[in-house]
Formats: structure tokens, C-alpha cells, sequence
């Protein structure tokens, strides 16, 4: 109990300097030294906190510089059922409109200040939105951002492997000549300009470096119901095949975006229950493997010594605990800086608004993941 209570006035403490405006947004917080310091508790007290606040939005990393405060308290109430979660940032020049999945975590912050960065540099102004990956809240950006006569518009696709009921409007954009950009993936049946990554080739390279390591039982969880998950559950099948591995029963486990918080991890957990325990797991995203990673410590396991993990997105939260994640890599705020270049060149019409980017991802190799103890 005394830990926790540490842990809730780390957290509550930097909150506070945030929501006070001791520090602004873009402002470097104290170190993790500085902090251990100042609150006189534990490296890991720090790390969790810390990480907690990142996942939240509160703050971001910048590798190699440090953790900064967001601009969590600009942007919108995703929580509003009626009014399309919108915030516009400058008032001068032509209106660029962002849509994405989520706004305030994860990887999204870094996306969306790549954007930030080249369009107001540009004279752009900028209307943000996000869909919480809802058809319906994808509806009503999509509408508001048509009343607003928006210039141009960036967005991440919701819910991306099915077919989406909002086609006609992006058809009303291009009906009013108003260009539209995908980002991490795209609707198949409009095949618009795109910036995506090869995720397939992600989750085969997450995958094969497990093999390679000698791990066989290789649990693979997937989201589903976007494109991004169903690619990179056919790399980790791909890799499977390519290296004359048999298929076990249950290898792999998806969920949709309602399903995550549910029974996920609960599921997970049964495998580590029987005699032939899998030794690796392969995850669709840096949140989730993070979870994995606190479930297994509560059942006695240690990563990597009994249990290798590979997360994806190489994001801030790779790096949160004690124990650092190996990560596909995203290219996170390059996408964001490229996607407004795009837009730009697009609604000044210079050169042909025909385009689609692929990155190609790399495997960041840290202490998540080590060679199979064949006593195991």
C-alpha cells in the first residue's frame, strides 16, 4: 500500500505542475535522477508514474532529449457524445483538417506535432479531431469538417479492415476538390493518396527475431478490426511458414477495439497454466505488451528469463519500466512532418496529389527478448 501511495503523489505532483501552468506545454520536465531525488522513492516509482502520465497524454518522450509536458489541456473533449470532438489551432491562412483515432496517447501526440510543426511553420491553421476509432464520431468529424470548408484534410481511417459506412463523404471531398490524405492506413475501396507503414513485414521481423532466438511457442495477439493488426498478424504467420515451424492450436488471439480491456489478458494468462507454456509472445502494439509484461510478473514469471516479448510502435512506453521493450519501430512524427508537406503541396496544387509512402519498419532490439533456455 505504501508504494502505491508513492506512486499516486509522483503522479499527482507533476499533474499538478501541468494543470497549474508551472509547466507549459513543450517544456522539459525534471530528469528521472532529479525526480528520485525530489520525492525521495525508488527509480521504478518514478519509471511508473512517469510512464502512467505519458500513456495518459500528459506527457511525451523525445528520445535522446528527454520527457516533455503535452498540450493535453488544448486539446478536445473526446468524451463528447453530440459534438464532434474538434479544437482549431491559429487563425490565419487556409484550414487544414486532422482526423485520427485517438489524440491525447500512445503515439499519436508524436504524429500529430510532425503535422503541428510543418503546418503552422506554413501559415496553416489547423482543425484536430478524433474518432476514438467510432464509426458514428468518425461521421461527425467528417461532417463538421465539410462545414467548416476545410482546404485539405489528413486522416487515420477508423476501424480500417471493415467496410466503412462514411465513403460518400470523403467522395463529397473529392466531388469538392478538397484533398484528402490517409495515414497508417487507408480504405481499400476509395484507394486515396496514403502514408502507411509495411506492417506485414513488422510482425514478420517481430516474429522471426523469436525464432531466431530458438523460441518455437509463440503466442501472437492481434487487433483486428483495423488493417494495421490483420497485416501484422500475417507477417507473424508468414514467419511461421518461412521458417518450417508447425502451427499449434490458439497461437493466436485477436480482439476488437471494445474488446481490449475485457477478457484479453484473462486469456493470455490460461496458456501459462498448462505444461507446455508458450515462450514468447509477439504483440500488436507497445500498450498492450506492456500489460502482458505486468501479468506476467503477477504470476511469478520474469520477462525475458521465462517469457520473451515483442511490442510494436517503438514507442515512449518501450521504454517506461525496468525492463525495455523490443519494438517494431513507427516513424511516428516523420509520418506526421511528411503527411503535411503532402497536404500542402496538394491544396497550393503543385504537382500531381497522386501519392502513397511506404516505410519500411525496423526491429529495435532491447531486453524484452533473449535465447530460449532449451531446460525451459
Amino acid at each position: 500500500m505504501a508504494q502505491k501511495t508513492k506512486y499516486n503523489m509522483v503522479k499527482e505532483k507533476i499533474t499538478e505542475w501541468i494543470t497549474s501552468g508551472k509547466v507549459q506545454p513543450g517544456e522539459k520536465i525534471y530528469s528521472e535522477n532529479e525526480l528520485v531525488k525530489m520525492f525521495g522513492v525508488s527509480r521504478h516509482t518514478v519509471r511508473q508514474a512517469v510512464g502512467d502520465l505519458v500513456h495518459e497524454g500528459w506527457l511525451y518522450r523525445e528520445q535522446g532529449a528527454g520527457t516533455f509536458c503535452s498540450n493535453k489541456l488544448l486539446q478536445p473533449n473526446v468524451e463528447s457524445e453530440m459534438i464532434s470532438p474538434i479544437k482549431s489551432l491559429n487563425t490565419n491562412g487556409k484550414n487544414i483538417g486532422v482526423i485520427t483515432t485517438y489524440i491525447s496517447d500512445y503515439i499519436f501526440p508524436s504524429i500529430i506535432k510532425g503535422i503541428e510543426s510543418y503546418l503552422t511553420a506554413q501559415g496553416y491553421s489547423l482543425t484536430f479531431a478524433c474518432t476514438d476509432n467510432d464509426v458514428e464520431k468518425e461521421k461527425q468529424c467528417l461532417q463538421t469538417m465539410l462545414s467548416r470548408n476545410i482546404d485539405g484534410l489528413i486522416v487515420e481511417p477508423t476501424r480500417s479492415s471493415n467496410y466503412n459506412p462514411n465513403i460518400h463523404y470523403y467522395l463529397q471531398l473529392e466531388q469538392n476538390n478538397i484533398p484528402y490524405l490517409m495515414i497508417n492506413q487507408f480504405y481499400s475501396q476509395l484507394m486515396p493518396p496514403h502514408i502507411i507503414m509495411n506492417d506485414e513485414h513488422g510482425g514478420f521481423i517481430a516474429t522471426e527475431h523469436l525464432i531466431k532466438l530458438g523460441h518455437e511457442k509463440i503466442i501472437g495477439l492481434f487487433k483486428t478490426d483495423d488493417l494495421q493488426g490483420v497485416n501484422r498478424m500475417q507477417g507473424f504467420i508468414r514467419a511461421f511458414r518461412e521458417h518450417n515451424l508447425p502451427f499449434f492450436p490458439d497461437m493466436v488471439i485477436t480482439y476488437t477495439t471494445e474488446e481490449k480491456d475485457n477478457n484479453l489478458v484473462e486469456q493470455l494468462q490460461q496458456f501459462f497454466t498448462t505444461d507446455d507454456k508458450p515462450t514468447a509472445i509477439v504483440c500488436y502494439n507497445d500498450q498492450l505488451a506492456l500489460q502482458v509484461l505486468f501479468m506476467l510478473r503477477g504470476i511469478g514469471l520474469s520477462v525475458p528469463e521465462d517469457v520473451s516479448i515483442v511490442g510494436y510502435d517503438d514507442s515512449s512506453l518501450a521504454e517506461a519500466t525496468d525492463v525495455k521493450l523490443t519494438s517494431v519501430t513507427h516513424p511516428k512524427m516523420d509520418m506526421g512532418i511528411e503527411a503535411a508537406k503532402w497536404i500542402v503541396s496538394a491544396v497550393e496544387k503543385r504537382g500531381s496529389i497522386e501519392h502513397s509512402t511506404i516505410y519500411e519498419p525496423e526491429l529495435v532490439v532491447r531486453n524484452s527478448t533473449s535465447a530460449l533456455d532449451k531446460n525451459q
